[in-house]
C-alpha cells in the first residue's frame, strides 16, 4: 500500500478498513480505464503506473488534461458528485495499481474523516494540473508542451526510462506526430533524451527542466505543498 502516496497517508483504521477490498491489477499500456459517461464501477489507486485523463472530440481527436501516477487516484468524479466521467481514462505507462469497489471508497469517504480530506487536497492538486495544461496547451510550443509532459510523468516513475511511441505522445498533447518527431529530436540532439523504437530516456532532467515552460514548475509547486500539508497532518496523529 505504501507504493501510492494517498494509501499511504491514511491512518490505520481507515486503511484497515480497505485493505480487504484493494485488488492488485495489472494496467497495461494502451488499456482503457473510463470510457466518457460510462459508470464508474471501480476507483484505482496506481502504484508504478501511469494513467492519463484525456478529453476526446466528436470527430475521434483527443487532448491529455491530467494524469495519475503513484501520488493519486483515477476517478475523482465519483465523489465529486458523479458515478460519470466527461474525459477517457488511458493507460500511459504500464505497471501496476489497486482497484477498489466504487461504493467502498464512498464509504469511507462519508465517514467525514481522514479519507475526505485526502480525497478533496487531492482533487485541488489536480484541478491546478488541468488548469495549468489547458493553459499551456494554448500558449506554450510543442518543445516546452514535451518537456512538461515528460517531467510530469517522470515524477510519477521511480526511473528514468518511459516506454511510449510518438503517436501516443502526441494523442496525450493533441498535436501532429510530426510535430513530436521534431521535439523530440532537439531534445535528443541536446542530449536531454535518448529516443529508440518506443522507449525514452530522460539523460540530463536540469537540461529538460530548463527547456520546460513554467507551467510544470507551477503544478509541481501546488502538488507538493498539498501533500507536504497532508503529511504533516498525518504525523499530528
Amino acid at each position: 500500500m505504501k507504493q501510492n502516496v494517498l494509501l499511504s497517508l491514511l491512518d490505520d483504521d481507515a486503511l484497515s478498513r480497505l485493505v480487504p477490498h484493494l485488488e492488485l491489477v495489472e494496467m497495461q499500456l494502451g488499456a482503457v480505464v473510463y470510457e466518457p459517461g460510462h459508470i464508474m464501477g471501480h476507483v484505482y489507486f496506481p502504484t508504478d503506473s501511469i494513467v492519463s485523463l484525456l478529453y476526446v472530440m466528436e470527430d475521434g481527436s483527443s487532448a491529455e488534461i491530467s494524469v495519475v501516477g503513484n501520488e493519486g487516484l483515477v476517478g475523482i468524479s465519483l465523489f465529486m458528485g458523479g458515478d460519470s466521467t466527461p474525459s477517457r481514462a488511458v493507460v500511459q505507462s504500464a505497471g501496476y495499481g489497486y482497484k477498489l469497489k466504487s461504493s467502498i471508497l464512498m464509504k469511507e469517504f462519508n465517514r467525514h474523516d481522514r479519507m475526505l480530506t485526502l480525497l478533496l487536497r487531492y482533487t485541488q492538486s489536480l484541478m491546478t494540473q488541468m488548469a495549468q495544461t489547458a493553459v499551456c496547451n494554448r500558449h506554450h510550443n510543442v518543445d516546452q508542451q514535451l518537456c512538461r509532459w515528460l517531467l510530469l510523468s517522470l515524477d510519477r516513475l521511480s526511473g528514468s526510462h518511459l516506454n511510449m511511441t510518438q503517436e501516443l505522445i502526441a494523442n496525450m498533447l493533441g498535436v501532429r506526430r510530426e510535430g513530436v518527431t521534431e521535439a523530440a529530436g532537439k531534445l535528443q540532439k541536446l542530449g536531454a533524451i535518448a529516443y529508440s523504437r518506443g522507449k525514452i530516456a530522460v539523460l540530463n532532467r536540469e537540461l529538460l527542466e530548463q527547456l520546460s515552460c513554467e507551467c510544470y514548475e507551477v503544478v509541481k509547486a501546488e502538488n507538493d505543498r498539498l501533500f507536504a500539508l497532508l503529511k504533516q497532518e498525518a504525523y499530528r496523529q
